[in-house]
């Protein structure tokens, strides 16, 4: 080992000079850490300590450390100051110099580390046994009418319950909560319930509806054999909300039917189809049907060998209609406040008149420029914006699917190079905030993009009262979220207590594909340094949740997520198989892994 008494004596001063900028920066942000809670003080100055370091290249510094043999601060984001003074004290002692003096008000070594998992159970809860990541679900609206999906979501490793607040409405939201405490309570199983405030999300308006009709269609093999049969779900006609495979019937209907029984219809198209009815709880019925079927409002379904009334299906929603986009096509986007006319074309397929479309909120039209991209549809449609001309804005599709792309109404419209200047919460916001406030642990915070925003939404808890009893998690799913991290991890340490979601889908739109996976890499890094748990979001095991399989990409992807302190799940029909992969999963690799850190486990044979 070279020891040379001069190198070791500019690697000390090195070391000494970062640890001095340190402490001028905490000094210069004294202000802002007076404001934060007492819970997060350390945190605070060790974000600050780290934000600090990345303004220094300290790679010849790291190389000099590593001929020594001691670390690099490669994984020291969690205890920036300590990592700095044990390694400075440590160089003072193969310099056979042992007067150094450090400040005394600073981390030990694993004391980031503990601090991340106290953040962690206060906001999640206790840790369970075989695993140490929490598993967050997304609710469907199912789970407001059927206690016993919401009874196995937990028994199958459920920590967390998501609702968001951009669909369904506060009577399901209430039912939701109630299966969720039941459930909680039924399995002894600590569950949190979290709420995402809708935020502003940019959307594509309104279009001329599609006819009252549903469609079910069983999966078959490539043998033309039924693998999995069409799944209907009979509900309340009441049910405010309906998923695809519902449809609403009178309550009494529902309470006549059993296991077993044979419902006979004719479908729109005048075949004869049969249902068997396969579960009945008091609030749904579920059945299967081997064959496709088309089914409107006011159709009539019959008890196969019952003398009863027949089951009139209730008001069905329209279904949706679409603008077909090629590339080349041109798209009008409206700020008029109107419905979407659909394009006409010429036989050979040449466009005669563009689409269009309004855009939610009518403000953004205002505000782009020619020659900004857009994003339609998380991505699925690209385009640049051509002209820009009164109360509307001509795109171009830059990309598109070969035979086609659908852009429906309610989609969501991205401008990731585009700094429109909108943010913080929004009327509903603020009214749903007040359920939130009474039913919720955490909440979401949808669509933050500064520190003003976080100021906003913990004045308006304040009003509440719940600034210090509900938790915040800050979703972050904007380029301009990620730029001003750091700054609005601050202003949320006021409150306690804190997470930050990666919300992957927007933020991959935002700061493009190529640039992910090192947009993550920062976030995982800045939170670590916050001692803030972090949920990994969007598309886990979506093609096992939606379709009942998983692809190869998926389960890597768990892999990568155990960096994290939970992960998410959306909705799906196989999300209760989803969940109990996921729960498997993660307690398999916690035991060959910790996080951001290596172990030699025991070998064993598959």
């Amino acid at each position: 080992m070279n020891t040379n008494p001069e190198e070791l004596k500019a690697i000390s001063n090195q070391i000494q000079e970062l640890i001095a900028h340190l402490e001028i920066q905490e000094g210069a942000h004294a202000e802002t850490l007076d404001g934060i809670s007492q819970e997060y003080r350390a945190s605070a100055k060790n974000l600050l300590h780290y934000g600090t370091l990345r303004n220094f290249d300290i790679r010849k510094l790291q190389k000099k450390m590593k001929r020594l043999g001691l670390s690099r601060f490669a994984n020291a984001e969690g205890n920036i100051l300590g990592s700095l003074i044990n390694a400075h004290e440590l160089i003072g002692k193969l310099g056979q110099n042992t007067k150094t003096t450090h400040p005394r008000d600073h981390l030990k070594i694993g004391g980031g580390k503990k601090l991340l998992k106290n953040h962690t159970k206060r906001l999640f809860g206790d840790q369970k046994e075989k695993r140490r990541v929490k598993v967050m679900v997304t609710l469907p609206t199912l789970a407001a009418h059927d206690y016993n999906l919401v009874l196995e979501m937990v028994q199958n490793g459920m920590d967390c319950a998501r609702i968001n607040c951009a669909h369904d409405g506060p009577s399901l939201w209430k039912n939701m909560v109630d299966h969720v405490r039941k459930a909680s309570e039924e399995t002894g199983k600590e569950v949190k319930i979290a709420m995402d405030l809708a935020g502003l999300k940019i959307r594509t308006g309104a279009l001329e509806p599609g006819p009252q009709v549903r469609k079910f269609k069983p999966e078959r093999s490539a043998l033309g054999q039924v693998v999995h049969p069409a799944q209907i779900t009979l509900v309340p006609d009441e049910t405010e909300i309906l998923e695809p495979y519902m449809l609403p019937v009178p309550k009494e209907s529902i309470a006549r039917l059993k296991g077993g029984d044979i419902i006979k219809l004719k479908d729109t198209r005048g075949k004869s189809r049969k249902l068997e009815v396969v579960q009945v709880t008091e609030e749904i019925a579920v059945l299967h049907a081997q064959k496709t079927l088309y089914v409107a409002t006011g159709m009539l379904m019959y008890l196969a060998n019952s003398k009863s009334a027949a089951i009139p299906i209730g008001h069905l929603p329209r279904t949706e209609s679409f603008i077909t986009l090629f590339v080349n096509d041109e798209l009008i986007v409206s700020k008029k406040q109107e419905m979407g006319q659909f394009q006409v074309r010429a036989e050979d397929g040449q466009l005669v008149h563009p689409g269009k479309i309004s855009c939610v909120p009518s403000v953004i039209v205002d505000k782009v420029k020619e020659g900004d991209p857009i994003l339609f549809d998380d991505g699925k449609i690209e385009g640049v914006i051509d002209r820009v001309e009164p109360e509307q804005f001509v795109v171009r599709i830059t990309r598109a699917r070969t035979n086609g792309s659908k852009l429906k109404s309610e989609k969501g419209i991205n401008f990731p190079q585009t700094d429109l200047g909108l943010s913080g919460l929004t009327e509903k916001d603020k009214k749903d905030l007040g359920f939130v406030a009474q039913y919720a642990d955490i909440v979401n915070f949808s669509f933050v993009n500064t520190q003003e925003d976080v100021e906003e939404l913990l004045v308006e808890m304040a009003r509440l009262g719940v600034q210090d009893k509900v938790s915040v998690v800050l979703k972050i799913e904007t380029r301009w979220a990620y730029r001003n991290l750091i700054k609005i991890l601050l202003s949320a340490m006021r409150t306690k207590y804190v997470g930050v979601m990666i919300a992957r889908g927007d933020l991959a739109l935002e700061v493009g594909w190529k640039n992910m996976g090192k947009v993550q890499e920062e976030i995982l890094s800045i939170c670590s340094a916050a001692h803030v748990p972090v949920i990994w979001a969007t598309q886990v095991l979506e093609g096992l949740a939606k379709n009942g399989l998983p692809s190869r990409s998926e389960i890597t992807d768990i892999s990568s997520s155990i960096r994290a302190e939970c992960v998410m799940l959306n909705k799906g029909p196989y999300i209760n198989e989803a969940i109990a992969l996921l729960d498997e999963m993660l307690g398999n690799m916690e035991k060959l892994h910790d996080k951001k850190e290596g172990m030699w486990p025991k070998i064993e044979l598959l």
